[in-house]
């Protein structure tokens, strides 16, 4: 093994033994073990972080880096995204798509639906964004997105105490630098172990630094309180119905599953799906599109049978292979593995059929959009990270100049939604099967006395009602033995009855059907996530001029297609850009008419950065034999062909049925230097092609017309060695 090959297999290994660290200070904490315990891993932590550090420094790539100031002035200058309500100095975490973002996440979420809703033939909902408390209740938002929070007692300022307490400590450091490195290291520790600190434990650090207001020193601050981060609301005028922003789509359609199951004719499986806003009000948002407070999601339900998670056309995805990290390899060697689906699923990697289908329908999605497949993965969560009723969790990981980020999760969230919401509103929420042959059960049912109901609930008495009813078989003997027991039990949403409202007696029943509550496979794709992603690997410079940036968006997501320049103002020129433009947006193709001044190849550069694959252009040949340039964006190539040909010609192109490389063996192609492009080459060109094109369409051979800044003229194409 070579010494590169060496100190790769140990930064892996390194990689690895970090996830372990993580993992296991994850669940000491969860489990609440001694602090000083937790000290001695968070150690074990640094030290192998510093070693990994290390040796990512002497192992550095000549690769180019990303250039983000030039990215990040790109899409300020271009108008991608823009803060929001930039004038007032607006609040951070909010973003204003600008036109060419605007269309692009239309595109982009075109392709959603058409690769998701209507080839899977999903139900699409559109459910509100304003949540009453109670639903959020039953999902469990409302008790688990909380943080610890500090207030300014003068200002009001908010900040999060576990964050204030870091940022202290390292400045305490900062300005001490010769107490003793004992001190020194009890002081780090105390900063670790922020984020597990319950409101008492920040409330006694923050008096033993003596924490102020960082925007006003002189301020004291208020104790830690915890902070929810959904926002909140109250419904109607009275001020009492409390509500939320939705932190994510999901919920709407778990609530509407009974109907969503009728429309299908009571046919299982099926899926549901819904584009929408979610909201969540962080802390500290940053990163741009990737951490926000206003957001697009667009999230899948697929409801099937807990036992059941074959997919019908698993068949069909099988073969393609995709990037996988999964739980123990982040623990073992840190490598990745490449695996087909179908070897995933056989091999117990990814826990079923449904699940696996769905990561290769996300794959080929994004690799459709024109995402960089060599920078994706799906990441397994760990046992410490995964919710308790989940069955597996993946999540689409793509690296940007930020590292990996999660863009589109997927989980088998097994039953845990549809039982929560049936527990709390009484409603069962399930699906129902017909028996290949009719069995004969004997079972215990619970029998409610409307006469005691009524008064006592008075008109919650349906309510009542529907929880007893929704109640399976284990449910109602544990009702039977907890009114045994004690004479009183709960059920539904805090119904307390008492023995005399409940009476149970056994049944023979024949039972032609079975009911069960179905398990959810969730795929949850962060639109702005992935549009982030899409517009930092779409970015590049020119080689031979860094200051020529451009978007290479694939044809079908690039928010205009075509570019419409004119070689000079010239007022006949105008009729055919307008003839033009008019016939390309009849034709459903994004056309922009660039008018400005400056020679042809400025504004194709401008062109570029608006990431348009297409650019055609009028000159005064144009005029003599009715033809025009056309222009592809990535190899900055060239080609002459009749406008008879041209419509036909770009909606094949900017659809993709056809390729680039087809058209220019097709037409003459016409090779202009666009460094030296300006209106009297440009023209020569033009000029020039009315003598080389004749003979080129005469036998069907490709002519190159080339252009030099003192002449131009056209040769045979040099004929392929393929």
């Amino acid at each position: 093994m070579s010494t590169t090959e060496s100190v790769e297999e140990d930064v892996y290994a390194l990689q690895a033994r970090i996830t372990q660290l993580q993992s296991a200070i994850r669940q000491m904490k969860k489990d609440g073990a001694p602090a000083a315990d937790i000290a001695v891993e968070v150690e074990k932590l640094t030290t192998a972080r510093t070693k990994y550090t290390d040796m990512m420094s002497l192992n550095k790539t000549d690769d180019k880096p990303f250039n983000r100031k030039a990215f990040d002035e790109l899409i300020l200058r271009k108008m991608y995204v823009v803060p929001s309500f930039e004038i007032h100095n607006g609040p951070a975490g909010l973003f204003d798509y600008g036109p060419p973002a605007c269309t692009l996440k239309a595109n982009v979420l075109a392709m959603w639906r058409r690769h998701f809703v209507l080839e899977e033939n999903m139900l699409e909902m559109e459910c509100t964004n304003l949540t009453p408390s109670s639903v959020l209740e039953a999902s469990g938002h409302v008790e688990r997105f909380t943080d610890f929070m500090v207030k300014d007692e003068v200002t009001g300022d908010c900040f999060r105490a576990d964050k204030l307490l870091e940022d202290v400590i390292d400045h305490f450091l900062a300005t001490n630098p010769l107490l003793p490195p004992d001190e020194q290291e009890r002081h780090r520790v105390t900063q670790r172990q922020a984020g597990a600190m319950d409101a008492e434990q920040l409330q006694e650090q923050l008096t033993r630094y003596n924490v102020k207001s960082p925007t006003n020193p002189s301020h004291n601050l208020t104790k830690p309180f915890a902070f929810n981060l959904m926002f909140r609301t109250t419904i109607g005028p009275e001020g009492t119905a409390v509500g939320f922003l939705r932190p994510e789509t999901a919920q709407g359609l778990f609530v509407n599953f009974r109907r969503l199951l009728d429309y299908n004719q009571q046919k299982m499986p099926f899926a549901a799906a819904q584009i929408g806003l979610g909201f969540r009000n962080e802390i500290a948002p940053r990163n741009g599109l990737l951490r926000v407070r206003e957001f697009t999601m667009a999230e899948i339900e697929h409801f099937v049978h807990p036992q059941r998670k074959q997919h019908p056309k698993f068949r069909w995805v099988r073969d393609k292979e995709l990037v996988l990290f999964p739980a123990d390899a982040q623990l073992g060697t840190g490598r990745t593995v490449v695996m087909t689906v179908g070897q995933a699923v056989e091999a117990g990697v990814v826990n079923n059929e449904t699940l696996a289908y769905f990561m290769a329908r996300t794959q080929l999605f994004l690799e459709a959009v024109g995402v960089d497949p060599k920078r994706m993965r799906f990441r397994q969560h760990l046992r410490t990270e995964m919710s308790h009723y989940a069955a597996d969790c993946w999540d689409m990981e793509i690296q940007s100049s930020y590292g990996w980020v999660e863009c589109v999760g997927h989980a088998d969230r097994s039953c845990y939604d549809l039982t929560q919401h049936a527990a709390k509103t009484g409603v069962a929420l399930v699906a129902s099967e017909r028996l290949a042959q009719p069995i004969q059960v004997e079972r215990v049912v619970a029998e409610a006395n409307k006469k005691l109901l009524g008064p006592a609930f008075k008109t919650q008495q349906k309510a009542v009602l529907a929880a007893i009813e929704a109640l399976d078989e284990s449910q109602v003997l544990a009702l039977r033995d907890a009114l045994a027991a004690s004479g009183r039990a709960v059920v539904g949403d805090g119904f307390e009855l008492t023995a005399e409202m409940v009476a149970f007696k056994s049944e023979k029943k024949t039972v032609v059907e079975q009911k069960y509550t179905p398990s959810v496979i969730e795929p949850s794709f962060g639109i702005g996530r992935i549009l982030y992603s899409l517009l930092e690997h779409a970015f590049s410079q020119r080689s031979a001029d860094e200051q020529r940036c451009v978007m290479a968006f694939r044809p079908r997501v690039a928010p205009i297609k075509v570019g419409l320049f004119r070689l000079v103002n010239h007022a006949p020129f105008d009729v055919v850009v307008e003839e033009l433009r008019q016939s390309l947006a009849l034709a459903d193709v994004a056309v922009r008419v660039d008018s400005s001044s400056g020679s042809v190849g400025r504004r194709y550069a401008r062109a570029d950065e608006l990431g348009i694959p297409f650019g055609v252009t009028v000159d005064f040949q144009t005029l003599v034999d009715q033809s025009v340039t056309l222009r592809e964006r990535d190899s900055m190539a060239q080609v002459r062909l009749p406008l008879s040909a041209l419509l036909p010609t770009l909606t094949a192109l900017v659809t993709e049925r056809v390729t680039w490389e087809t058209v220019s063996k097709r037409f003459m192609v016409v090779k202009v230097s666009e460094a030296d492009d300006d209106e009297d080459s440009a023209a020569a060109a033009a000029g020039a092609s009315a003598n080389a094109g004749a003979n080129a369409a005469a036998d069907n051979a490709a002519t190159t017309l080339e252009v030099t800044p003192r002449a131009a003229f056209s040769r045979p194409a040099p004929t392929s060695t393929r």
